[in-house]
């Protein structure tokens, strides 16, 4: 069987052709001149050709030394990652995150959180599920998912209060209910189009007023709130989850008798609350600090401010 190429040889390879020479390369991966000569003199003699042609005082990579180094570079990051996935594997770091997140918890702030996570987690692969009302439990209660983002806590299983969500109800400005230039009972209400979210569990729940005459459901909230925008019902919605909406306008406040506002605590749930992942951990903690920085102020308050 032939001899294989031991990868510190092609990091010399790249060292040298990245940093002009041999000395610099030598610095570079901190070890002394003659060992990186000696690397890619066997690095040559294994691949019976040159690498390496001098010119003047550098170093400079022949035709098949050009092709081998694009090669290399793969090679020494492939195996750099491996390196870097072992070293978690072995320090207790999950090779997959399982996440079930309800359709109320603002997605941006979920985006932000997986920004952190990413650079000191490469290898953990990260699998979410959208879910909504009993959806959300049934994802905890099948061991389907490791961390869950949910407004409610299974019996069973113990939560901490991640963040207050404030539901307010908008429709579009152009919408008739605006039109009405009046506060609004609820019998207004009935006589339009209510938009709401499926529940996307088996137990097929309602939430919210659901006394409209006239009613479409959507699976996904950003269909619903797109719907929402092109005047075609009215409804309430997480106020963190349409801020841009509102700052835009293409939604407005329904200005409500009463229940124009309602709030609902969301909470962060390990499906193993004896023995979380480290990766598992991290996310929840870094969930944890971002949304204790969430202003909790309206979002027109903080507009106003800005």
């Amino acid at each position: 069987m032939e001899d294989i190429i031991p990868i510190a040889y092609w990091q010399a390879l790249l060292a040298v052709v990245d940093h002009g020479g041999y000395a610099q390369a030598a610095e570079a991966l901190g070890k002394s001149q003659s060992s990186v000569s000696y690397a890619i003199q066997k690095l040559e003699d294994q691949l019976a050709l040159r690498v390496f042609r001098p010119q003047g005082r550098r170093a400079v990579p022949t035709a098949a030394g050009q092709i081998l180094l694009q090669r290399a570079r793969l090679l020494v990051e492939h195996a750099q990652g491996l390196e870097s996935a072992a070293r978690q594997l072995a320090a207790g770091r999950e090779p997959l995150l399982r996440l079930a997140i309800d359709g109320l918890f603002p997605d941006w702030l979920i985006l932000q959180a997986l920004e952190l996570f990413g650079p000191n987690n490469p290898s953990t692969r990260i699998e979410i599920q959208e879910t909504v009302l009993s959806g959300t439990d049934e994802a905890l209660l099948r061991r389907e998912a490791d961390l869950v983002i949910s407004p409610r806590i299974p019996q069973g299983f113990s939560g901490e209060p991640l963040l207050q969500i404030r539901f307010v109800a908008v429709a579009a400005p152009n919408h008739p209910l605006h039109a009405l230039g009046q506060p609004i009972e609820w019998a207004d209400l009935r006589q339009h189009r209510q938009l709401v979210i499926r529940d996307s569990g088996s137990q097929r729940q309602s939430a919210g007023w659901l006394d409209a005459a006239q009613r479409w459901t959507f699976s996904h909230a950003s269909s619903s709130i797109q719907a929402a925008c092109a005047g075609m019902g009215f409804a309430w919605y997480p106020e963190l989850r349409i801020r841009e909406e509102l700052a835009s306008g293409r939604l407005k406040p329904l200005p409500l008798v009463e229940g124009r506002h309602r709030y609902a605590m969301v909470y962060r749930i390990y499906a193993h609350p004896e023995f979380p992942g480290i990766a598992c951990k991290e996310l929840a903690q870094i969930l944890q600090r971002l949304c204790s920085e969430v202003d909790p102020r309206p979002c027109d308050q903080v507009q106003a401010q800005v």
